[in-house]
């Protein structure tokens, strides 16, 4: 079942919206405010977002901005705004779509179904490309071995690289120092386990807001450390 987040101020409008969304079998959240639209967008598990542009807290230019910088999941922009400017300046943006209001909800049902039909076919393709951990706008992509934070890219050696990958590819599981030294060191044998606290600091750094309430990599007191999903 694909999620679908609704950012629209207008009640009836968003309400109207979400029950023919519901009919044809998706699940739907609702979102009246920019600030906290832009919020759930970026960091929840979406499969498309439907965004009004002219909003409370953020507008939703800056809203398809945000989301573009860190997701590339499609983005309909339905407005009551109807220039030609402000639907080239909306697809400038990375919007995928945009109708004018009023609008059909059958219309809007149909547009939503191309393009999570579109959207699937393309992630499809690229999986077989590449091997991508995206969660709470950290994206780690395996095959070019890069690292974004919020569309920022970050600078890893190859076993701060390998480190964060292994333990993002087994989230909420727990495991030891040892356990980390013998699975990314084990080949060379280069140091001791100590290394492993070194690194994991050296990665909270590149992609911790706050590195002593970090948001990915947790320390297990007496334990280890477990990547938080």
């Amino acid at each position: 079942m694909s999620r679908i987040l609704i950012i629209e101020d207008e009640v009836a409008i968003a309400d109207l919206e979400k029950d023919y969304l519901e009919m044809s079998g998706h699940k739907v959240e609702l979102c009246f405010d920019g600030a906290e639209g832009a919020e759930l967008a970026t960091n929840g598990d979406f499969n498309l977002v439907i965004l009004d542009l002219m909003l409370p807290g953020m507008d939703g230019y800056d809203i398809c901005r945000k989301i573009r910088a860190v997701k590339d999941i499609p983005i309909i922009i339905v407005s009551a705004k109807k220039e030609e400017i402000d639907k080239i300046y909306g697809l400038g943006m990375g919007a995928d779509d945009y109708m004018t209001k009023p609008f059909s909800p059958s219309e809007l049902v149909a547009r939503v179904k191309a393009h999570l039909s579109r959207y699937d076919r393309l992630v499809g393709a690229n999986r077989e490309q590449n091997d991508v951990i995206e969660i709470r706008g950290l994206r780690i992509d395996k095959t070019a071995r890069r690292v974004f934070v919020d569309g920022e890219e970050k600078s890893f050696t190859t076993k701060e690289f390998d480190l964060l990958y292994f333990l993002a590819s087994h989230p909420n599981k727990v495991f030891t120092r040892e356990d980390l030294f013998k699975e990314i060191w084990a080949q060379d044998m280069v140091g001791d386990i100590a290394t492993v606290t070194v690194h994991i600091k050296k990665i909270r750094e590149k992609i911790e807001t706050n590195t002593s309430n970090p948001d990915y990599i947790e320390t297990i007191w007496g334990v280890g450390y477990r990547f938080r999903m």
